[in-house]
């Protein structure tokens, strides 16, 4: 299989590619669909992996913060595509993203069952966060690139 990683152009992709985020991120926790987009989608840098049948089947997104700080937010993979190396795939570009606009730290915050995974990429637990909905413990997690 072949994989690209592309910004949505259009409004066609950007509501495929708002769904997967919601399908992913907010379904599960019985949110309504508009729960998956904030108020600086605008000022953002969208990203989505796409399969050779122009599927989608991982997505995240990278605003900045600062002049030194870059963040990443509702990053979501495909259940059938990860630890085959999607994620890691994915991250790096968006690390890309914020090296490229000269940021030198990443933010994020990570749900709970992720938290190994962006250990893996280098992220370090700075502080135990909000918990979701009221149901997914997250923690905010730095890196510096």
């Amino acid at each position: 299989m072949i994989y690209n990683i592309i910004s949505p152009i259009g409004k066609e992709d950007f509501d495929k590619y708002y769904y997967f985020r919601w399908e992913y991120l907010r379904k599960p926790l019985d949110q309504k669909l508009g729960t998956e987009q904030d108020k600086i989608e605008d000022k953002s840098i969208h990203r989505m992996i796409i399969d050779n049948r122009n599927e989608i089947i991982a997505i995240g997104r990278v605003h900045h913060n600062s002049l030194i700080e870059s963040q990443i937010r509702y990053f979501a993979v495909d259940k059938d595509y990860r630890r085959k190396g999607i994620g890691s795939y994915l991250m790096q570009d968006l690390e890309g993203v914020a090296l490229k606009n000269n940021r030198q730290n990443m933010l994020l915050n990570a749900r709970e069952n992720a938290v190994s995974f962006y250990e893996k990429l280098g992220y370090v637990i700075s502080k135990k966060t909000n918990l979701l909905f009221g149901k997914i413990q997250h923690y905010e997690m730095k890196k510096v690139l």
